[in-house]
């Protein structure tokens, strides 16, 4: 889920409240404060206060999972125990970023953040090279597994062999594998995946569920068809420079909330949002 923002770049904590609102039964849960939701790009203050805001409107409808990456551990556990302290279902975090960490130092990471939940709360590994910097091999994940004892991982790697690995060789009763984009769902769930977490789900959460639905129930011709017109989507959302810029835009088309992207991000110009309205329109999703 995204963080909405004010044009001056602070918090928008009514939007973030009515985006809430919108998606609780849209969705199967939710996902704050990762990519999408910008968490990297805020302070301890303002992504305690969003994740209070969140628990407080979902009110128990539908599980939430804290995303409590960082720099480094003091800060993501401090994250994660008030996640756990408000209620959060699990807590996920990318590696460590900014600098490039060995394994050992990746495993003392996620070691810390099992140690702060206390087994209160599920401890994912978020595995996003892209953003973290580096990548966490198959050895190092199951270390995390196996040393560590993470509850499992959301995998954002875009690699399909990389996640048919996680499913053959880690997926059991006490590591859970989540795939991490939903341009991929068709692929992994014959793969065994059961879970998947959608930027597209912002502002169109109804193709995302069916998606889901279709390919739960082994729908594969269904699900094929509706896997191309979200990945069509998303190529929709490149108009906006960004698939997560695209959803700030998508969500002011749909009526759902105006809101901005933190800076330095700049937000989809009036033409991009009348393109990326043109093309969803000729969708049938409009």
């Amino acid at each position: 889920m995204i963080t909405p923002f004010c044009e001056n770049g602070e918090v928008d904590y009514a939007a973030l409240e009515e985006l809430v609102k919108f998606l609780r039964d849209r969705v199967n849960g939710l996902f704050i404060l990762g990519s999408y939701g910008s968490g990297a790009m805020m302070n301890a203050e303002e992504r305690k206060k969003a994740a209070e805001t969140v628990m407080r409107t979902v009110n128990g409808k539908i599980p939430v999972i804290v995303h409590v990456g960082s720099t480094n551990s003091m800060t993501s556990c401090d994250l994660a125990k008030h996640a756990v302290s408000i209620g959060a279902d699990a807590v996920s975090a990318v590696g460590p970023f900014y600098y490039k960490h060995n394994a050992d130092d990746v495993c003392l990471f996620y070691s810390d953040l099992v140690k702060a939940v206390n087994g209160k709360a599920g401890v994912y590994v978020y595995n996003n090279p892209n953003f973290q910097g580096y990548t966490m091999d198959l050895k190092l994940v199951t270390r995390l597994k196996n040393e560590v004892g993470v509850t499992g991982i959301k995998d954002a790697t875009f690699d399909i062999l990389t996640h048919a690995s996680y499913m053959r060789l880690l997926k059991d009763e006490t590591f859970d594998v989540a795939l991490g984009t939903e341009a991929m769902w068709l692929s992994a769930c014959v793969l065994g995946c059961e879970a998947f977490i959608p930027g597209l789900g912002n502002a169109f959460p109804e193709i995302c569920c069916q998606m889901y639905k279709e390919g739960m129930e082994k729908q594969f011709d269904k699900c094929r068809e509706t896997q191309f017109v979200v990945n069509e989507m998303r190529d929709i959302m490149y108009i906006a420079k960004s698939t997560q810029l695209a959803i700030y835009a998508m969500l002011e088309i749909r009526g759902v909330i105006k809101s901005y992207p933190r800076r330095p991000f700049a937000a989809a110009g009036e033409k991009e949002k009348a393109e990326i309205k043109k093309r969803i329109q000729a969708l049938g999703l409009l």
